[in-house]
């Protein structure tokens, strides 16, 4: 007699290797380390001002706190100038993650707007965004950065924001039309489009939701792009150097000639931090892209076989029953073999 298990829509009343788990245990390992590594970082952004112990631009007068190596009043040291370091750390990380988060999301919506737009409208619409696109591919991002920002009367973060923001999206904005092209001819979007419904509605509830972890991707990788770019203009001096970001930590440490007196305290810390958001967000870029593509997720991914975690291309481990009647199954396999073998001697024996 076999036994029906009761039928319940309750997801409480599943058993627990057949409940859904959530969406952090979903998430590939690489998501979690950078989503953890950024999250320290953002929050240090938000409250490091706040707990800064010193004011990061006040220079202490005293002789002897001149280049002073990291101890109790001073954790992470002081300038030339008797500057505290990790007060300048703090402020640094907030100034360079509200550029680069500003950025992210100016560049991300300009990519956006028309990578769809120039794939669902086609036509002339789509020339038109496909050689706008195209002319900002082919500029050299850095220089035009840096001739800009060095013409530019105004300094300070508005215009560094602008231009990263303008040079940004164009990469995006491919990928995204890519596939958009690929969406649009599907048979979703045609029944939206005999229902009558508008350009606009099917592009906002059909297309972009269905490229969400494409967007996603987009917005960390211009992140980064961001920071990368913030923090190599404020280091050859173009950007602002009133304000304190890590760029701009480096290009006073680099002026003040701290590698040649051995104040590693002065640059490493910065460095160490653009070198760790930079990983935080190339891993959480990795585990959304393996997030959102099937293939990457079946091949990364772990299904529980008896009680092991086993990965799709791995052997099926044998049960504890089957293991424990091996050897009986393996001596009547050989002894089926043997008499087949005897039989067919003794049938050509008699020929």
């Amino acid at each position: 007699m076999t036994a029906v298990l009761p039928l319940s829509a309750d997801a409480a009343a599943l058993p627990r290797e057949y409940a859904q788990p959530g969406r952090w245990r979903r998430m590939p390992p690489k998501a979690k380390v950078g989503a953890v590594l950024l999250g320290l970082f953002v929050l240090a952004g938000i409250i490091g001002p706040l707990v800064a112990p010193y004011d990061p631009s006040y220079g202490n007068p005293a002789p002897a706190l001149s280049l002073h190596a990291p101890d109790g009043a001073h954790l992470l040291g002081t300038t030339q100038t008797g500057q505290d370091v990790l007060s300048q750390l703090l402020s640094g990380i907030r100034l360079t993650l509200e550029l680069a988060f500003i950025v992210g999301l100016v560049a991300t919506a300009l990519s956006v707007v028309v990578g769809v737009t120039s794939a669902f409208l086609g036509g002339v619409w789509d020339e038109v965004l496909s050689l706008i696109t195209n002319v900002f591919l082919v500029i050299p991002a850095l220089p035009l950065l840096i001739v800009l920002l060095g013409y530019l009367q105004e300094k300070g973060q508005t215009p560094t924001i602008l231009v990263l923001s303008v040079l940004g999206w164009p990469w995006g904005a491919r990928v995204i039309r890519a596939q958009t092209l690929a969406i649009r001819n599907r048979d979703f979007i045609a029944a939206a489009r005999e229902t009558g419904e508008k350009t606009w509605r099917i592009i906002i509830s059909e297309i972009v939701p269905n490229e969400v972890s494409l967007i996603a991707a987009n917005f960390v990788n211009t992140v980064l792009y961001a920071i990368g770019a913030s923090v190599a203009l404020a280091f050859i001096g173009v950007a602002d150097l009133n304000s304190w970001s890590l760029g701009t930590m480096l290009y006073w440490a680099q002026s003040q000639q701290a590698l040649q007196l051995g104040a590693w305290w002065w640059f490493v810390p910065p460095g160490l931090a653009v070198a760790l958001i930079g990983t935080g967000l190339v891993l959480l870029n990795t585990g959304i892209d393996e997030l959102g593509n099937p293939r990457l997720r079946d091949a990364t991914g772990a299904s529980r076989i008896a009680g092991r975690w086993l990965p799709p291309g791995g052997p099926t481990p044998v049960l504890a029953e089957v293991g424990r009647d091996r050897g009986r199954l393996a001596g009547f396999v050989h002894s089926f073999s043997r008499s087949s073998l005897l039989d067919e001697t003794e049938r050509r024996s008699a020929r």
